[in-house]
């Protein structure tokens, strides 16, 4: 894939603090520069395959001298192993995505002792100090999607909810909105939940095993286009489910990404939603943030200039950026990072 230039702030490059939320410079911070690590999660993933795709760009833009990637393909003991290594050859600073977010403390206190400040991106750790984690609203993610099933479907109905991994904050923010959504708005909608752990195969094990234990499920959530699209696809075409929208028999399909795939499948009328979760936003801020840090300068919790907002964590700052549900009124937004890949 080639993935087209983002148009990037004027001033990102000669100022870093134009493009943030209130920047000050702070001589104890640092502000010497240097190289950045960073350790991609996956390679199995349409959504993380474009968000590695659009570092290099970035890192281009932003001018930050960028060491080869590491990718531990959701293995937390190999993303510690890589960020050790990536310590070993220079790294100043650390760009990771780890996928369990409760077993990652010990590596981020070790990062601390050594002055080494660490961006996290898509995934907030539970504990272990970061200089920012750059993200979106998982929650509204889990509320957005249950409002529209649940407003589709009438308020009545079973849906199947493909959750990810619930030792991911991802996972666990996003089907604890959702169930809670649907408690409180939707109390006539019977929620199905699946933990797949953010595997294909076993999003299609389990939709198929509902599927036949509940034919007249009406609706499904998928946490992640990425993994869960084509085998729930997949699963829809053998049950002979996957019909047009205006089909009685169509079972509604909201997804959580904004990978082409997912408009496509949009388009063709397969599925009918996706959150576009900003995989080029966050390479961009990801490296913004990290030659930030290196540069000495701080952040205070607010809106910044990017239509984002900063919040304070116990153990950080958290950039959530936007995420915006995507129907077909809107899939041919030519805005959207997923109809700028080519």
């Amino acid at each position: 894939m080639k993935l087209k230039p983002l148009a990037a702030c004027a001033a990102l490059v000669a100022a870093l603090a134009a493009c943030g939320s209130d920047a000050t410079t702070t001589p104890a911070a640092g502000g010497e520069g240097g190289k950045v690590g960073i350790d991609h999660p996956r390679a199995d993933s349409d959504f993380w395959n474009s968000y590695i795709k659009y570092v290099p760009e970035m890192a281009g833009e932003l001018g930050v001298e960028l060491m080869p990637a590491t990718n531990s393909q959701n293995d937390v003991a190999k993303l510690v192993n890589n960020v050790q290594a990536l310590i070993g050859q220079g790294a100043k600073a650390i760009v990771m995505a780890p996928q369990d977010t409760g077993a990652i403390a010990s590596t981020l206190q070790n990062l601390e002792n050594k002055n080494i400040p660490v961006v996290t991106v898509d995934t907030r750790p539970d504990k272990g100090k970061v200089y920012m984690v750059v993200r979106a609203d998982n929650r509204a993610y889990g509320t957005k999607s249950c409002e529209f099933l649940g407003e589709r479907l009438g308020g009545k109905g079973k849906v199947v909810q493909l959750m990810g991994a619930l030792s991911s904050i991802n996972g666990r923010d996003r089907a604890e909105a959702f169930g809670e959504c649907m408690k409180t708005k939707f109390p006539g909608i019977t929620v199905f939940d699946e933990p797949t752990e953010w595997e294909g195969s076993k999003a299609a094990s389990m939709l198929q095993t509902r599927l036949e234990q509940h034919p007249d499920v009406k609706g499904v959530y998928m946490h992640a286009g990425g993994v869960h699209l084509a085998p729930t696809l997949q699963v829809l075409k053998q049950k002979g489910l996957l019909l047009p929208p205006d089909d009685p028999k169509h079972v509604v399909v909201i997804s959580n990404d904004g990978i082409p795939q997912e408009f496509e499948a949009i388009r063709k009328g397969e599925i009918d939603a996706t959150i576009s979760q900003p995989a080029d936003l966050y390479a961009k801020y990801a490296l913004y943030y990290a030659k930030a840090a290196l540069e000495g300068k701080t952040f205070q919790p607010g809106a910044t200039d990017h239509d984002s907002t900063i919040i304070e964590l116990p153990n950080g700052l958290e950039d959530q950026l936007p995420a915006p549900l995507v129907t077909k009124d809107n899939v041919e937004d030519q805005t959207l990072w997923g109809n700028q890949v080519k």
